[in-house]
């Protein structure tokens, strides 16, 4: 919310993604940015090139846009992302809108997964490295 209140709608993600990353950064939350999300094919973890935009305190995905309207291909896209992660609560976050609660959707995936290994599911930015992925999903 503050960092719609502060920008407003019409700026890049990139731009929303860099005051996110600084906020969350601000507020004390710990989080992940830019992890990457490999496909596990025959057994075998690939780098597909997924990345998930911010995984919040090791539970929440957080999917950024900034387009005209959500559309059914951005839930899908959460829904894989919940998949293979093994979570299961996204948040896409849609910044292109008047007022931000217009703009955010709830997706949940009721058959969540635990990633393969630790070292397939790691994150591309080290600024944040304060979320251990797998430890907290595999104690509930």
């Amino acid at each position: 919310m503050k960092v719609h209140s502060a920008l407003g709608a019409g700026c890049l993600e990139s731009t929303y993604s860099a005051c996110l990353f600084h906020q969350l950064s601000v507020d004390g939350l710990h989080f992940e940015h830019q992890v990457r999300l490999p496909v596990v094919y025959q057994g075998v973890p690939l780098d597909t090139g997924y990345r998930i935009d911010f995984l919040v305190e090791n539970c929440v995905i957080v999917e950024l846009k900034a387009v005209e309207t959500l559309l059914p291909l951005h839930t899908a896209q959460m829904i894989t992302y919940l998949k293979l992660s093994g979570r299961q609560v996204g948040l896409l976050i849609n910044f292109n809108v008047p007022h931000l609660r217009q703009g955010i959707k709830r997706v949940v995936n009721s058959t969540p997964k635990v990633p393969v290994n630790k070292q397939d599911f790691t994150s591309a930015s080290s600024a944040s490295s304060v979320v251990d992925i797998l430890e907290g999903s595999r104690d509930t």
